[in-house]
């Protein structure tokens, strides 16, 4: 074991690499979830133009995920290998690159091979980013800086949604373009460019930046070798190897697959369903899916916050899954339509943010080396089976029930109540104590 550093400087240090790297993390992480789910805004104006249904539209959002499934494990692995600043701005580059080129989309088939070709391009990317911040930030510290990084994906939704929406009504018909394919193009070169930023901010490690000091520096990395030795065994438990074999990264694998049903359930469909319910107004669309985003985002920091502090995290992952359940069950309800079930809804988005804030504690608590880099994608890319599965699955529902979206949410509800279940099946109920100090 490596000596225990001196807390002396500890805090001012984690405060100083969480305001260089989070923020900028955390940009990136939204034009990544924009660039992912506005095909739930374009649908809007593409069902119209290119006569796709809701059977097509749901394969097509979920197609992503096939790709993104294909390529998320030797992905992070090769980011373990040569680096995060290379291999981030690599993949954020191709998948800026190819979400505008969704601009071309001309029918279904196109749809398919451009949504599979974005999958592709973005694998990796957020399984990096965990592992990336392995490398920065102890145990202690590590469920507060994901809550903070995941809040990209409710500030996606609260700055996304008005954003989609004056696109779409504002741009439509200009330059000879739909108001959709300027969307892809608006919220996809960005990205791009910000892959182009990456190769001169970010730093593969503390050793390597140089806003940091010599004893900053030595502080971080003497932690991150006393973390890694504090969770693991032995050698062999550093491979990625253990981590397929290891039946808790399938375990995390499952309860990540059932919660994020729950999520791309409102990624993917909560235009429509306000369409449906309270207005057809595109903008006013834009402004009304921000409601629930906007609650997530308090809650899943709130949550990851009081897990730390704590150093409990299965009830922090089980109990929001429980109020997700039940809010997406009331949601479901004949006489929770409109306002009633964006408030529904609200909850359900709140309950799933808050249990994934603290989700990742648990898997990267008890993996490290290349084990760490495979393991983390594996229950990222199994998980994310759901993002091909939950679009198709309900885009089918709600044609067979005639265009009702109560089934599709009763579907959601269930996910929720088994990803609760799981995560306490998976998890020891006597979990170290991760906010242990070192003195």
């Amino acid at each position: 074991m490596h000596p225990p550093p001196s807390p002396a400087g500890e805090p001012a240090a984690y405060r100083k690499a969480a305001w260089r790297l989070v923020p900028f993390l955390f940009f990136c992480y939204i034009l990544a979830y924009l660039d992912r789910v506005n095909v739930g805004f374009a649908k809007l104006q593409m069902s119209r133009d290119l006569g796709l249904g809701d059977i097509a539209y749901g394969t097509g959002a979920g197609i992503f995920f096939i790709g993104y499934l294909l390529f998320e494990v030797p992905s992070n692995i090769i980011l373990s290998k040569v680096g995060a600043r290379i291999w981030i701005a690599r993949i954020m580059i191709t998948w800026g690159i190819v979400a505008s080129l969704q601009l071309f989309v001309s029918d279904e088939h196109a749809f398919y091979l451009l949504r599979f070709l974005l999958g592709v391009a973005e694998a990796g990317f957020f399984p990096g980013i965990i592992l990336y911040l392995t490398i920065w930030f102890p145990s202690e510290y590590r469920a507060r800086m994901v809550a903070w990084f995941m809040t990209a994906v409710a500030i996606a939704g609260v700055v996304g949604g008005p954003v989609s929406g004056a696109i779409l009504e504002a741009m439509d018909g200009f330059g000879g373009l739909q108001g959709w394919q300027w969307l892809f193009v608006l919220e996809g070169l960005p990205s791009a460019a910000m892959g182009v930023v990456v190769l001169f901010y970010l730093d593969d490690s503390p050793r390597d930046a140089s806003w940091l000091d010599t004893e900053e520096k030595d502080l971080l990395m003497r932690r991150a070798a006393l973390d890694g030795e504090r969770r693991l065994g032995g050698a062999e438990e550093h491979t990625a190897g253990y981590a397929m074999k290891n039946p808790k990264v399938w375990g995390f694998s499952g309860v990540y697959f059932l919660v994020v049903m729950g999520l791309y359930g409102i990624s993917f469909w909560l235009p429509q369903i306000i369409g449906d319910t309270i207005t057809s107004d595109e903008r006013a669309i834009g402004w009304i899916s921000a409601i629930p985003w906007l609650a997530a985002a308090v809650a899943m920091v709130l949550n990851g916050v009081h897990s730390d502090r704590s150093g409990e995290r299965r009830w922090h992952v089980a109990a929001p899954c429980l109020v997700a359940a039940t809010a997406f069950a009331l949601s479901a309800m004949p006489q929770s339509g409109g306002w009633y079930g964006i408030v529904a809804l609200s909850v359900a988005t709140a309950g799933i943010m808050s249990a994934l804030s603290c989700f990742w504690s648990l898997p990267s608590s008890m993996l490290g080396g290349t084990a760490a880099a495979a393991g983390i994608a594996v229950i990222n890319s199994f998980g994310n089976i759901a993002g091909y599965v939950s679009p198709e699955l309900a885009g089918r529902i709600r044609e067979s029930a005639g265009d009702r979206m109560e089934p599709v949410l009763a579907m959601f509800s269930l996910s929720l109540l088994l990803a609760a279940f799981a995560t306490l099946a998976v998890t020891p109920v006597k979990q170290p104590q991760s906010n242990t100090r070192y003195q």
